[in-house]
């Protein structure tokens, strides 16, 4: 049967008898030994071929002669996991040997068939030590029981190495189901949901659960807002505005956003804020002014950082959030590491420092992304001190690193977004265009699902997004007058998207099927 030519399927591109077979080996894993068996005799096919049936039975039974003749016949087999098999085996035989009092024999094909495997003579020794260890261990509690533990153990290591027909991959049906709706998850453009995907039918997201639509419009700023973030925990938004003032925004159960605080000290446009991992802080940077830390709660300012003229051009925070990094465009200042009490912790400056126009810290705290002097990102990690850089051939404004600390992007002068690769093994990036981006500092942000989507703003008034495989964009939102200057996808309702614009509002973005909401 194992070599039945029958095939199924409407193309014909599955033997009858290998799909039984994986069917048969899901209903024992699942429990359904009943059926399984059932299925076993009515079929005619055997969960498990003949020569793994021969390979048990000769193994329970101390069969070695056998099972090495058994292993030796088998044709699918490597000559390196032949010799890994045959291995194990004599391992066993050797240890069963020695429990036996059958020195002599143990010997014999410890010098004469082991060597034959061609392990090296490091393997061998090492082998010939352990079973030494081994039988001096097992000597005193060696009745039947624990030789066939033993020989059950083999087994199941057999199984590992020994490859199909011989012996079935585990759960093969459930890997080849989850295969398949991997595959059809990946060439699913608006793929944004948590829920289990059924598999009654084909798997397509329709555009009805992506954020497509304004669901409600912030108007509390008086001037252009040029950055939104939302928290950690997706439950806050906060805003930044050159109307000198940063707002905090309550994520409601129902999706709407409400007003909580009015940050208040600033004497100059606020530029941009950056929430503490654990979003009880969030730090507030004016345009050529000082740094402020405040309390969430209580929208009070903690701290004030710098004095008149102190240039920041951006920050982040260590995991801990007790730590954080803030970069300056003046050459002097370089970066300096912060704890929330205003002490210095580290700092890297000197006159061979570039301007820092922008950085970013990994969510696993290990990297310290910096784009230098427009033209230049470098990497580096804060344990070690290695540093890697990457050249960009036009000005970058702006840059965002994904919540698994493995990408980032940088958006161009170019009408460009990169995507690179944080651990540097890309030679080149992933390119993303249809946006305008000529003369402003335009931010965009990963989001979605696992990260899947790439949303930025544009000088053209709109909010375009991506999916990561693709360069263009599956999506143009339009609602904005003016430039959007920043975009932020929440972290826990994937189906919310954020973006600040210079006609002086927030649009918070949902799925088509929600209703406007004005405030």
């Amino acid at each position: 049967m194992e070599n039945s030519p029958t095939t199924i399927g409407p193309k014909g591109l599955i033997k009858q008898h290998e799909f039984v077979r994986v069917i048969i080996q899901s209903l024992y894993s699942l429990g359904y030994r009943k059926s399984g068996s059932c299925l076993e005799s009515e079929s005619g096919v055997s969960y498990k071929s003949m020569n793994l049936e021969l390979l048990e039975s000769q193994i329970l039974q101390g069969d070695w002669d056998g099972c090495i003749n058994t292993l030796c016949a088998i044709q699918e087999l490597a000559d390196e996991t032949r010799a890994s098999v045959l291995f194990l085996v004599f391992k066993q035989c050797l240890l069963e040997y020695l429990i036996g009092g059958d020195d002599t024999l143990a010997l014999s094909v410890l010098r004469n068939q082991v060597p034959a495997l061609r392990m090296g003579k490091e393997n061998v020794h090492n082998l010939a030590y352990s079973i030494i260890c081994l039988k001096e261990m097992e000597l005193s509690k060696a009745d039947d029981n624990v030789i066939h533990g033993q020989r059950k153990n083999l087994l199941t290591e057999l199984g590992t190495l020994l490859p199909p027909p011989t012996v079935l991959p585990e759960r093969r049906l459930e890997h080849l189901v989850e295969t398949a709706i991997t595959a059809q998850i990946d060439s699913c453009d608006y793929h944004n949901s948590v829920e289990p995907i059924s598999l009654y039918e084909d798997h397509n997201c329709s555009r009805d659960q992506f954020p497509t639509e304004t669901i409600q419009t912030l108007t509390e700023h008086e001037n252009e807002v040029w950055f939104v973030q939302f928290s950690n925990n997706g439950e806050y938004l906060a805003s930044s505005s050159s109307d000198c003032t940063a707002i905090i925004w309550k994520v409601l159960e129902d999706g709407r956003l409400s007003f909580k605080h009015m940050l208040r000290s600033h004497l100059t446009p606020v530029s941009f804020v950056a929430w503490s991992p654990d979003d009880t802080k969030l730090l507030t940077c004016g345009n050529v002014e000082v740094l402020k830390l405040w309390d969430v709660e209580t929208g009070t300012c903690k701290h004030t950082f710098g004095d008149h003229g102190f240039v920041v051009s951006s920050c982040a925070w260590f995991p801990d959030s007790k730590r954080f990094v803030c970069g300056s465009s003046d050459p002097e200042k370089g970066i300096c590491m912060w704890d929330c009490d205003g002490n210095e912790i580290k700092a890297w400056r000197g006159t061979r420092m570039p301007k820092v126009l922008d950085l970013a810290v990994t969510p696993n705290g290990e990297n310290l992304i910096s784009v230098m002097s427009d033209l230049e990102i470098r990497i580096l990690n804060v344990r070690t001190n290695a540093e890697q850089v990457i050249p960009e051939e036009h000005p970058i404004t702006s840059l965002s690193v994904s919540a698994d600390s493995k990408f980032f992007i940088v958006n161009l002068n170019s009408q460009e977004i990169h995507l690179w690769d944080v651990a540097g093994k890309w030679k080149k990036p992933l390119k993303y265009i249809g946006h305008q981006q000529h003369k402003y500092v335009i931010r965009s942000c990963f989001g979605g699902l696992d990260s899947s989507f790439i949303a930025s703003g544009s000088e053209n008034s709109q909010v375009y997004i991506w999916n990561r495989r693709n360069s263009r964009p599956i999506e143009v939102l339009s609602g904005h007058l003016m430039t959007v200057n920043c975009v932020c996808w929440n972290p826990k309702r994937h189906q919310m998207l954020a973006s600040a614009s210079d006609d002086h509002t927030i649009r918070i973005w949902g799925p088509s099927r929600s209703k406007n909401i004005q405030r």
